[in-house]
């Protein structure tokens, strides 16, 4: 079956997770994506050895951070420092749709790999570039790590209960919602080619990304022109916007924004009618005024009875909008997101059965697919110079000889 992107081919020259992670959305969605590391470094995420404090190689056998990074692409290695190396890549670029870097301003330009040069070889390019801080500014050139994104988009100060410091989302939230803005401007820019025939450049930075992540938030701030304080889970104005612990020590999420429409039917399965005609908390003005007490009220009502039983009693009771909290471990036994392939199997040829973070996309007719793992280092070099390149076996040796791959 054909894959939304099958036929487009993208030049994958980036490091790390925001760049990996935007050739993979287009990978899953079946683009031709090209690995390039450099032929003796190679990317420096193959060299984790922990990930959020879990030892590779020994609490587990697999570099998750590169192969979840890294999939459904093929790779090769390449030197451009050397003039040989930049003509295979310009070889390469005449056929190709897209080249990704996530690389500083002057790296490209140095090793003669930007936008004008590469823009020669194919007028039709895409050429995508993931920075940390954007195009323009005075720290338009400098680099920045996902740690930083989070701290000056300031989402670290929104983060936890109000006398909390300032907290990080660990698992690199910058990066990935840099990775999804730039896979999203690439599409964007393919779109617009084939609607009026240019190439162009692109960039996204992780800076911008997280600042329109926050646009609701932002936006309120600007409106009143002063910081809104954490609120906290006892801070919250409306209970019924909260989560709260279960009586095995499992937490439950309410998510009913119009806390009118659910107030009294939410009593009633609760147990407690009495709350719906106490005129402490008569309407949703009330219930804020007094929201302190009220959630101390729901604490102790939900600490009565495991959270499975809490979320039978919901789901049989009404149109209650409720979730579990999961952990991560907890997902790969959600069945919402065992249904839908959110999580899903893949048979490693080096590690065996494992489980990957599925594709998020649903398409009828042209669904995206798990098809490689991430790729060994330099695996597909030769593979790619012949079908791409026009290379014969005996220039790819030469070329071998010489240090160029």
């Amino acid at each position: 079956m054909t894959m939304p992107l099958e036929g487009i081919r993208v030049l994958d020259w980036t490091q790390w997770q925001q760049g990996p992670v935007a050739t993979t959305m287009l990978a899953d969605l079946g683009a031709d994506v090209i690995k390039i590391e450099h032929r003796e470094r190679g990317d420096p995420g193959r060299g984790m050895k922990a990930i959020m404090g879990t030892m590779i190689g020994e609490e587990i056998p697999i570099n998750t951070y590169f192969e979840g990074h890294n999939r459904n692409k093929r790779g090769i290695t390449l030197d451009l420092s050397k003039e040989k190396g930049r003509e295979v890549l310009y070889r390469l670029v005449e056929k190709s749709d897209v080249f990704v870097h996530n690389f500083r301003k002057r790296v490209p330009q140095r090793l003669g790999v930007d936008y004008d040069t590469l823009s020669r070889y194919n007028p039709r390019l895409i050429y995508a570039i993931g920075s940390s801080y954007g195009p323009e500014g005075p720290q338009a050139g400098e680099t920045a790590m996902d740690l930083i994104a989070q701290a000056r988009s300031g989402i670290m100060t929104t983060i936890g209960e109000p006398d909390s410091p300032p907290l990080p989302n660990q698992p690199g939230l910058a990066d990935q919602v840099g990775a999804a803005t730039l896979a999203l401007a690439i599409l964007a820019a393919l779109i617009a080619r084939d609607r009026i025939g240019v190439g162009q450049k692109v960039e996204v930075s992780l800076l911008g990304s997280m600042c329109w992540f926050q646009q609701l938030g932002i936006a309120l701030v600007l409106a009143v022109n002063k910081v809104i304080p954490r609120p906290g889970r006892k801070g919250q104005g409306n209970p019924l916007w909260n989560y709260y612990p279960c009586q095995d020590e499992k937490w439950i999420m309410l998510a009913m924004l119009q806390s009118d429409r659910y107030w009294a039917d939410l009593c009633k399965v609760l147990g407690r009618e009495d709350l719906a005609t106490n005129p402490k908390f008569e309407d949703m003005f009330k219930r804020s005024e007094k929201h302190e007490e009220l959630i101390d009220i729901l604490d102790e009502i939900f600490m009565s009875k495991p959270r499975d039983e809490w979320m039978r009693i919901l789901k049989e009771g009404g149109d209650f909008i409720f979730g579990p909290v999961n952990s991560l471990l907890d997902l790969a036994q959600d069945p919402q997101v065992v249904a839908n392939q959110y999580i899903a199997d893949f048979d490693h040829p080096s590690f065996g059965a494992i489980k990957l973070v599925g594709i998020p996309f649903h398409f009828s007719e042209t669904p995206g697919a798990l098809r490689l793992p991430a790729p060994e280092f330099g695996q597909h070099t030769e593979e790619v110079l012949l079908e791409i390149g026009g290379y014969s076996w005996e220039e790819i040796e030469k070329l071998r000889i010489e240090e160029v791959i």
